[in-house]
């Protein structure tokens, strides 16, 4: 037995004891992915991969063991329990955070947006950020992103350096498997291609308003914009003085509701003036919906040509965007399908595979590295 492998790959399994986020998301979905790969780390780890969860935890995902280790929660668990978990192991943290004492880590930032909008944040976790990210960055021995704008944007902000950055464009065909549940489009009295969906947030970099604005004006009176999630119309009256009456709530969807409503809209809408990688306005153009987004962020990077564009600030292009494929079914074909052809550049089998390359280079890097420790920790 080489003594040098490392026991396993564990992953941090604390995202297990929260509400689902699109960073859990795309953490069970590599995790997936991983098992699919596993030939790519054969003789890598003496033993199968496992994720270290706290006691709260839900069940695990993909055939991956699941072990309950610790008596802490939360930051305090993933912090002082699991570095002595995985003490002798690889540890793979796939929702930003990760302990700072053991540095045989690898560890995904999805972004910069703490750094770069603060105020759509709190100011305990903004703090708590922008304190713990480059200690990570500095002391784990990879980390993972999701587009090369995050990475230039982790490196700005002196989280890390930029030859320690690999990027893993997120999947977004998970999807197309989501089993249609149409019911939402009566529940909602929506008619097909009369509605525009986006994300119910208020934070301030998603830039919601552009929207409200833009459906303020006569020229879209006629068509809906159906805001999914967490948010209500309470929620953004307290914010803005004008909802418009044609703004329709629908609160927390299914998957398979999300991928009906994509699937009849007349487009996504995401107006972002930052974003990671941006996968809502993906997935709808995986289902053949045409997206208008704003130039900002990783959204031109993902989205390429297969998007419409509008200025984040101006509600006139965003109403001229939206109008243009109401008004004209061929165009809103052609744009579907150039849509649905730039989606599917981003697979989570090519994800995987590309985050399994990266777990065999820092495992082979440890093996060359003098005076290796075997706990990984200072």
């Amino acid at each position: 037995m080489n003594p040098l492998l490392f026991r396993r790959l564990t992953i941090n399994g604390k995202f297990l004891t929260a509400r689902p986020t699109g960073v859990h998301r795309v953490a069970d979905q590599l995790i997936r992915q991983i098992v699919l790969n596993h030939d790519i780390l054969d003789g890598v780890f003496r033993s199968s991969p496992a994720i270290v969860a706290p006691r709260s935890a839900s069940e695990g995902t993909h055939g991956v063991q699941v072990e309950r280790y610790g008596r802490l929660r939360g930051q305090l668990w993933e912090q002082m329990d699991l570095p002595r978990a995985a003490r002798s192991d690889l540890l793979l943290n796939l929702c930003n955070l990760g302990p700072v004492g053991l540095r045989n880590a690898i560890t995904m930032i999805h972004d910069a947006q703490v750094f770069i909008t603060p105020q759509s944040y709190s100011v305990a976790f903004r703090t708590w950020y922008k304190t713990i990210l480059p200690l990570i960055g500095r002391r784990h021995r990879r980390i993972l992103t999701v587009s090369h704008f995050s990475a230039e944007q982790l490196v700005r902000a002196g989280v890390t350096d930029a030859e320690r950055i690999s990027v893993i464009h997120n999947g977004v065909d998970h999807v197309l498997q989501y089993p249609r549940a149409p019911e939402i489009i009566n529940r909602l009295s929506l008619e097909r291609r009369r509605f525009v969906v986006a994300l119910s947030s208020t934070q301030a970099h998603k830039n919601i308003k552009v929207l409200l604005d833009a459906f303020s004006s006569p020229e879209l009176c006629d068509i809906k914009l159906v805001l999914f999630g967490g948010h209500d119309r309470r929620d953004f009256e307290r914010l803005y003085s004008h909802v418009p009456a044609n703004v329709v709530f629908a609160g927390p969807v299914t998957d398979g509701e999300l991928r009906s409503l994509y699937e009849a809209a007349l487009c996504v809408g995401f107006p972002s003036t930052t974003e990671g990688f941006g996968l809502p306005p993906l997935e709808g153009m995986a289902l053949g919906c045409p997206a208008v987004v704003a130039p900002c962020g990783a959204l031109p990077e993902v989205a390429g040509q297969g998007a419409l564009y509008a200025a984040a600030g101006n509600p006139r292009e965003w109403g001229e965007a939206i109008k243009s494929l109401a008004a004209s079914p061929p165009f809103w074909l052609e744009r579907s399908v150039e849509a649905a052809a730039q989606a599917a550049n981003f697979t989570w089998r090519k994800a995987g595979a590309d985050l399994c390359d990266v777990i065999r280079l820092v495992a082979d890097d440890r093996q060359r590295m003098p005076g290796w420790r075997a706990n990984g920790s200072d």
